[in-house]
């Protein structure tokens, strides 16, 4: 079975700047830029959550302002920037999601996804879909080769707790489960993620 653990979440918005900004306000600390998702019409902001994790804010790139089509995550259709789904590092993605099909979910097929960083360096790793169940069950990422975005030197955010809200909980934990993880989900009309993080202060604020 593969070891899946958090691999990063996912902070989106309609406005890049603006998205970098709340971050920066409710926690003492701004992520630095990662880079454009070419093609996507995407970039995105990063910080280090301990443990190997990250997060990610990701929004409409302005230097690509003729791109057609939807953008990842649902990010046309946000109307302010929310956590909107997470992902889970695997090691050999193809039997994972073959084992998840087993246990009785169906992550979605990989696919290969790059960014390109400022100072020119290409990245590439291979992702499943932007999470099920309303981005509360985790996609699947595999870096391959590509050295885990946690290695460049990241501004630190400590995440101290990932729970979450769906009508269905039960589903939820049902699909968190047969990808060999655990994820506390309560009920609620409307789904989500609360990440508590820790602050340039010490306290403790939620991200949501």
């Amino acid at each position: 079975m593969n070891d899946l653990v958090l691999d990063h979440l996912v902070y989106a918005g309609p406005d890049l700047e603006e998205a970098v900004a709340r971050v920066a306000d409710l926690t003492g600390v701004t992520p630095v830029r990662g880079g454009r998702h070419v093609g996507l019409g995407t970039a995105n902001y990063l910080a280090d959550l301990g443990a190997g994790a990250y997060l990610e804010v990701v929004g409409p790139d302005p230097d690509q302002p003729e791109h057609v089509g939807p953008r990842p995550f649902g990010i046309d259709e946000l109307a302010a920037p929310a956590l909107v789904t997470w992902a889970a590092r695997v090691r050999d993605i193809d039997n994972a999601i073959a084992e998840a099909r087993e246990r009785g979910y169906d992550p979605g097929e990989a696919f290969e996804m790059s960014r390109a960083t400022d100072d020119g360096e290409l990245l590439t790793w291979r992702l499943t879909g932007a999470g099920g169940l309303d981005g509360i069950a985790p996609f699947l990422i595999d870096w391959g080769s590509t050295p885990h975005p946690t290695t460049r030197g990241l501004p630190s955010i400590p995440l101290l707790l990932v729970t979450g809200v769906h009508p269905e909980p039960a589903a939820v934990e049902t699909a968190v489960r047969a990808l060999g993880m655990d994820m506390l989900v309560r009920r609620d009309d409307r789904p989500g993620l609360v990440a508590v993080l820790q602050n340039s202060a010490g306290k403790q604020v939620a991200l949501s």
